[in-house]
């Protein structure tokens, strides 16, 4: 355990889909310094959705780097945090044979289609926490085994970014428990790797990381780490967690009963429980933070990036950079958008249904729509599609009672109205802190013993906003949420059909007019 001497100073490091962020923060929630730099994400073919890692570890030390030069006070440690669902094949020397495979990678959907369909796919969701679904590193596992059967063969160690960074940063390797809950090979309710999911995969233990507790503190850098860095090579690195459980953490929505509820590109909602486990469907999964907090929810695809499409399919003429603009055409119609509903599913779906079939519709366009209700339609398909998730959250035996909200779309008083009249509920929006690395931080800072528990997250978050929803506007969302909910499975068969038929249809410029 660290000194009391030592002062409180954290640097939270997220290591996220399209960047990594680095934040210093005190032991008061302040931020004293902040850097972020960014990495390109490649689709070599459809449903590939890979990075490099050299390019993402450069970014962490990079972005350390700079946060360490601004500070005018010493760092009391490291803490970090990752993306889920991240799979990197490593030879014995500890380099990649493979990119790093991100969630948002499908190519093993059929795979997870699969392991949906047999009887035992349920009951291995709800050991593991984590659904059937392409963005999962177990069916990534099958694709390689059944598509790559030599690479794979040829793997030594099967890692997430997470862990190979730590590993380049301080010669250790190591998975913590929150990134393993989402692999689909730990047993969530044992904290051990689960047997029965290494066979699936046709891995063994041995070929995993070493499993510890996120408040794990490795014993410090490696030179080159250090002289890269900055920092002192004894410098604590704690382990950290996913970003999930984090964002909980960074948004104050530590205890049972508060939900976190975020819209970016994509968006997710999360409730912390303190027993790990699922809703008898399997709607929702649960991932760790600490061995007695566990985070419940669902994510989906299809957030910000929903209002982004509408603006270039729909309003090219309001320039690339039109958010305010469409979000003002959206306020011109009315609550419901007139009757016109539509599925936000641009880039297949997770939650509750873990799916990678569906694709967006609209249902029940008539002559009188026009490109406002479309517009305001496509918003409120991602808030009705955070209802359902809400509801499995629900149906998971949790209790809900307030929900904090942040992301992109909290800048807009529309999306922040329409989520609380869609949830029907209050939504309180935080504000001044980085989710996931504030999180990060903070667990990184209880690891040190610099604070008591994360429970003083609740206390360190000021509220800069609470929205009530409106009465009327909840009503006519509540009407609608069961037949939004009720599409789903009606196009099913045609969605069924949309994917057999889409590899010989024509596409792109130069096809048949």
């Amino acid at each position: 355990m660290p000194s009391a001497t030592l002062p409180g100073v954290v640097i939270g490091v997220d290591i996220g889909t399209t960047s990594t962020k680095a934040n210093a923060y005190d032991t008061t929630g302040r931020q004293l310094a902040s850097h972020l730099a960014d990495y390109p994400m490649n689709n070599p073919q459809p449903g590939y959705a890979e990075q490099d890692p050299q390019l993402i570890l450069d970014a962490v030390l990079k972005t350390i780097s700079m946060v360490v030069a601004e500070l005018a006070v010493p760092v009391s440690g490291l803490a970090f945090c990752s993306a889920m669902h991240s799979l990197i094949g490593l030879n014995a020397a500890g380099d990649p044979l493979t990119p790093s495979l991100t969630w948002a990678d499908s190519r093993s959907t059929r795979q997870a289609e699969r392991l949906r369909a047999v009887p035992s796919g349920l009951a291995l969701h709800r050991r593991t926490g984590t659904p059937m679904h392409p963005m999962s590193p177990l069916p990534k596992l099958l694709w390689f085994a059944e598509q790559e059967p030599k690479l794979f063969e040829s793997v030594t160690h099967w890692v997430g970014i997470k862990d190979w960074v730590l590993l380049r940063l301080c010669d250790t390797l190591v998975t913590d428990h929150s990134i393993a809950s989402a692999t689909g090979l730990l047993d969530i309710h044992r904290l051990e790797w689960d047997s029965e999911a290494l066979a699936i995969a046709g891995i063994t233990a041995e070929q995993l990381p070493r499993l510890v507790a996120t408040t794990a503190v490795l014993p410090g850098l490696t030179p080159q780490a250090a002289a890269i860095t900055e920092l002192p090579q004894r410098t604590p690195v704690v382990v950290g967690a996913g970003d999930g459980p984090l964002a909980n953490l960074g948004l104050g929505a530590v205890h049972p009963g508060m939900v976190a509820c975020s819209i970016g590109t994509s968006g997710a909602m999360r409730v912390m429980v303190e027993r790990p486990g699922v809703d008898p469907l399997g709607g929702v999964f649960c991932y760790a933070l600490t061995e007695h907090r566990w985070a419940v929810g669902g994510a989906i695809n299809n957030g910000g990036i929903v209002l982004k499409w509408a603006g270039a399919a729909l309003a090219p003429d309001l320039g690339e950079h039109s958010e305010e603009d469409l979000v003002a055409l959206a306020a011109r119609a009315p609550v419901g958008s007139g009757g016109l509903i539509m599925l936000p599913y641009l880039h297949s779906e997770r939650a509750p249904h873990w799916s990678a079939l569906p694709r967006g519709a609209y249902v029940g366009l008539t002559h009188s729509h026009r490109r406002e209700h479309l517009i305001r339609a496509a918003m409120e398909g991602v808030c009705q599609q955070l209802a359902l998730v809400l509801s499995s959250v629900r149906a998971a035996g949790n209790e809900v009672h307030e929900i904090r909200a942040s992301g992109g779309f909290a800048r807009s008083g529309l999306w922040r109205q329409m989520l609380a009249d869609v949830l029907g509920l209050p939504v309180s929006f935080p504000a001044g802190h980085e989710g996931s690395s504030f999180g990060a931080a903070l667990l990184g800072m209880q690891a040190l013993g610099l604070i008591p528990s994360i429970d003083v997250a609740a206390d360190l978050v000021r509220i800069e906003e609470t929205v009530r929803p409106d009465p009327a506007a909840a009503a006519t969302y509540a009407a609608l949420l069961p037949l939004f909910a009720e599409l789903y499975d009606a196009l099913v068969p045609a969605f069924t059909s949309m994917r057999r038929l889409a590899p010989g249809l024509p596409t792109g410029p130069d096809a048949p007019r």
